[in-house]
């Protein structure tokens, strides 16, 4: 289906979202967040896709919320308004949520909400062009849209409480050395490297990638002996691939490369 601010295709198991708003630096407005939405989900339910690509048109990743419509507009659903959590929360979990590996392609700035878009992936690929700021203190605002959750997480309380109170740049270099960037390439080979480690995931059984993410993000929270319930339920999830269970088994004895079809 035909999407105003984002572009979406699929091949080869890989799904590439594209925030399409350069003009903006693909900020969020109302009309963003629910091509996102409507995009995770059909990426959820399409067991041809393992693995995501997510990344911006133009100059930048995404930055941030949508500031330049007129004050208190109310361009949201009732159902968006009686959320607890309101957009900022749906567009986190809806991110972090997604059960399949998820991979953030930093060809620009990432700030604010965007930054915590790029932190939900599950990893980030970058360059010496990359650029992240959380912002939000310099919008009198404390970080939403899941950065306090992210952010400590990803580089540690004391760095992620530096960026935010000093909302200064970090650029690619520093990003990789912090932890912010996975993978430091040329700027030109940014979606290269991303389509070479979304391959890498894809040539693996699919049910163990959705079921390991699951138990690596709970217990992300809980203590040793939950984490080992969470590990051995995973266990039971992960193998509900009979075909693929054999496929493992077969090609191991026949000395040859596995094909899974995550059946």
């Amino acid at each position: 289906m035909p999407f105003e601010c984002l572009e979406f295709s699929s091949s080869d198991h890989i799904a590439v979202m594209t925030l399409n708003r350069p003009d903006k630096l693909n900020a969020l407005n109302a009309e963003i967040r629910e091509e996102i939405y409507q995009v995770c989900d059909q990426i959820r339910d399409d067991d041809d896709i393992r693995a995501v690509i997510i990344t911006g048109a133009g100059r930048g990743f995404c930055s941030g919320a949508d500031v330049t419509g007129p004050p208190g507009a109310r361009d949201e659903s009732q159902n968006a308004r009686l959320d607890n959590y309101g957009w900022v929360g749906k567009l986190a979990s809806t991110i972090y949520e997604l059960d399949k590996p998820t991979i953030a392609v930093m060809n620009g700035v990432a700030a604010g909400a965007g930054m915590s878009v790029a932190l939900a992936c599950d990893m980030r690929i970058g360059s010496a062009q990359s650029r992240f700021k959380t912002v939000f203190a310099e919008r009198g605002l404390s970080p939403d849209t899941g950065m306090s959750y992210f952010l400590p997480r990803v580089v540690g309380y004391s760095r992620a409480v530096d960026l935010f109170f000093t909302s200064r740049n970090v650029g690619g270099e520093e990003a990789y050395r912090i932890g912010l960037l996975d993978r430091l390439v040329a700027p030109e080979d940014i979606m290269d490297c991303a389509y070479e480690v979304a391959a890498q995931m894809t040539a693996l059984p699919p049910m163990a990638l959705r079921s390991g993410k699951r138990v690596f993000q709970l217990n992300m929270s809980q203590d040793f002996h939950q984490a080992l319930h969470t590990e051995h339920a995973g266990l039971i999830f992960a193998q509900r691939s009979p075909d693929d269970q054999k496929e493992q088994r077969a090609a191991f004895v026949e000395k040859r490369k596995p094909t899974f079809t995550g059946t």
